[in-house]
């Protein structure tokens, strides 16, 4: 406990007074889909939504810590914008129902009946990284970029944190979203390499149709019609970060043939 001269009254009367909500129990409200940020609630201080089988897609840029340290400021920030910018407008365009920026990228959040939107929306964001953002940054800025992509799924709750207006604004709040699926996820996009996208297997299991399974049977940008295994199987079990022992591993990016029936198929299998 904090001592009366170790910290001004008015600031031990707010860690007490959060103590004092510590302690008391929780009420929780059971969802069946990720509630509307309007009804995330706030002012009830133990009051939580819990929503099962949550699809986080954590999308982060590869080097940018070396982009900002060796470009110019106004480059770093036209690279920043293209980026982010463009990976939250096609998240909001596959209907996450929420999206949220971390840093220099975003995360998504998905329900459980939008497995296969989920999967459509990262491939998307990472074939616009791959062909489109690298080259960009490369011709513009001289520069090595690329992506981390990681995606996994497990029950959340939620809440806000803040307050309900400050000063006229009512910007001081955000949602925290409590339990491992976040985290599980962007520890997934830290493994991945470049060019890659990391799945946890109680997300890949999910994945039902086989759109995002098998190839089109292009190779090289030639139709062969030869269909082969798109997931490689990544081992673990040695790595205490996570909670599961297997992930799944894919390199694709949307085919310049059949990518857009592809990702409208995978659209269409959530239905």
């Amino acid at each position: 406990m904090l001592g009366e001269q170790q910290l001004p009254e008015r600031f031990r009367n707010i860690i007490d007074e959060e103590q004092r909500i510590f302690e008391r129990p929780r009420r929780i409200s059971p969802a069946r889909k990720i509630p509307d940020t309007t009804s995330i609630p706030l002012d009830d201080p133990t009051a939580w939504v819990k929503v099962p089988d949550v699809i986080c897609v954590f999308i982060d840029m590869m080097n940018s810590t070396k982009l900002s340290a060796d470009t110019a400021e106004h480059a770093v920030a036209g690279a920043y914008r293209l980026f982010t910018g463009t990976v939250v407008r096609l998240l909001d365009e596959f209907d996450a129902p929420y999206i949220d920026v971390r840093g220099d990228g975003a995360f998504a959040l998905f329900n459980r009946d939008q497995t296969h939107r989920a999967l459509a929306a990262a491939v998307t964001a990472k074939t616009f990284i791959d062909e489109e953002f690298v080259p960009s940054v490369r011709n513009h800025l001289d520069a090595d970029v690329g992506s981390h992509i990681g995606i996994d799924q497990r029950l959340l709750y939620v809440r806000k944190i803040g307050f309900r207006r400050y000063g006229g604004r009512t910007d001081r709040q955000n949602e925290v979203w409590a339990g491992r699926t976040v985290n599980m996820a962007a520890k997934l996009a830290s493994k991945s390499l470049h060019n890659q996208v990391l799945v946890s297997e109680r997300f890949y299991r999910n994945l039902s149709n086989e759109k995002p399974l098998k190839s089109c049977g292009c190779e090289s940008g030639r139709y062969t019609g030869n269909k082969t295994d798109l997931w490689t199987k990544v081992d673990l079990s040695e790595d205490k970060r996570f909670d599961f022992k297997t992930a799944y591993l894919l390199r694709s990016s949307w085919c310049r043939n059949h990518g857009r029936e592809f990702c409208e198929s995978m659209l269409r299998a959530d239905s």
